[in-house]
């Protein structure tokens, strides 16, 4: 580390962490999950096991006068096979909220996957280190958000000022859970997150549960939620229940009833959102299962299923967002903190023609923004389930948020 003061090596622990529900011990060092040990031991597949590991909204968190910076990793980079190897995972380094710096580690392990078997295999590499330098002198609160898509296992963090974990802020928590838009598909860079852009516009502090391919109403994510604190709640649901054709309509409806229930029976009067799909030409009236759609240069993706069989209850995004709408205006009768928004109103029709999806599925960073920008405006905004004068009122009469 260059710099006039000697080196000072801090443990990472958790109380340096921010937006991870657990951590784990490993050979290598710390390694934060975005879900319980107990859910964690439920889950049934390799897909979900390794993106709850990718710390997307985790950050590290910390009060310093440190103006170099150092952080060992081991990341795990996922590639595919017979596609170009993965851009390496970006560091987003923030001072007193703002960025700052960026940095990436190379090396690491790598996890490949074959798209037609669902096999994979891990190549073991290197650790590496995220070096930050030049950052302003004087007290500051630093961020630095993990990458959204890497396994990042915490090995050491090195300054050349003393650190201390960062004090509350008095921001609200926001939980989140949603599918891999809201994981951050095809974001650049971890702060560019749709869920990470609104919470930044939104003043709120993120808990992002987006679990890439994993949005499927599963008992143990709504008991994490149910069991996570937070002052402000939402889940996207739909995406991943069409794409992966692993329900039909008569096991959806109770499905969603019993995943906001068991929310519900930790969070009684948390603001909770419930937002459908955002529009996907290639699923709206479409089953699935979705199957990739290789051409020898561009990945998409395209629906397999016949919509002749809509009417046996196989779904489609048209079919989920009546679901929804109807499920949410009738339990709000009882629940007047539960709302419902049309995912089409975050991205739509004229959204689509300005800002197509890449792969017909996932947005480009700016369509990343666009999302973030219409949530935080339609939920944090003015007369919106998040706004701050909404929770005001809601704390002033008998309807009182549950604080944890």
């Amino acid at each position: 580390m260059a710099s006039h003061r000697q080196p000072i090596t801090t443990p990472v622990t958790a109380d340096l962490l921010r937006g991870a529900l657990d951590v784990e011990r490993t050979a290598h060092g710390l390694l934060p999950h975005r879900l319980p040990a107990r859910a964690r031991r439920q889950i049934p597949d390799e897909q979900l096991a390794v993106a709850e590991a990718q710390p997307s909204g985790v950050r590290l968190a910390f009060r310093t006068r440190a103006t170099v910076i150092e952080l060992d990793t081991l990341p795990t980079k996922r590639a595919y096979r017979g596609f170009p190897a993965p851009a390496d995972g970006v560091y987003d380094l923030l001072v007193d909220g703002r960025l700052t710096a960026q940095a990436t580690v190379a090396g690491g392990r790598v996890r490949t996957a074959d798209l037609t078997t669902g096999s994979a295999d891990l190549r073991e590499g290197p650790p590496g280190t995220a070096r930050f330098a030049d950052l302003p002198a004087g007290d500051k609160d630093v961020e630095i958000w993990l990458p959204h898509n890497e396994v990042t296992e915490l090995i050491a963090l090195r300054t050349d000022a003393p650190v201390k974990p960062a004090p509350a802020g008095g921001r609200r928590v926001w939980l989140h859970h949603g599918s891999s838009i809201s994981h951050g598909s095809n974001a650049t860079h971890p702060t560019a997150v749709w869920p990470a852009l609104a919470a930044a516009r939104g003043g709120a502090e993120l808990v992002n549960l987006g679990f890439g391919g994993s949005a499927l109403l599963d008992p143990f994510t709504a008991r994490a939620m149910r069991d996570t604190p937070a002052d402000l709640i939402s889940v996207k649901i739909g995406i991943n229940v069409v794409n992966a054709d692993v329900m039909r309509l008569r096991a959806f409806t109770p499905a969603v009833h019993g995943f906001l229930d068991t929310i519900r029976e930790g969070h009684p009067a948390t603001p909770l959102l419930v937002v459908s799909p955002i529009l996907c030409p290639v699923q709206e009236d479409t089953p699935g299962p979705l199957v990739p759609d290789f051409d020898g240069t561009t990945l998409r993706f395209k629906a397999t299923g016949d919509p002749a069989e809509r009417t046996a209850g196989r779904l489609t995004l048209t079919v989920i967002r009546d679901v929804l709408a109807r499920i949410v205006a009738q339990r709000s009768a009882d629940d007047p903190n539960l709302h419902y928004l049309d995912g089409r109103d975050l991205y739509g029709e004229k959204d689509y023609a300005e800002l197509p999806l890449p792969d017909e599925v996932h947005p480009d960073p700016a369509g990343h923004r666009r999302i973030g920008e219409n949530f935080a405006r339609l939920a944090f905004g003015p007369g919106g389930p998040f706004s701050v004068d909404g929770d005001r009122t809601r704390q002033s009469g008998t309807s009182r948020p549950a604080t944890h």
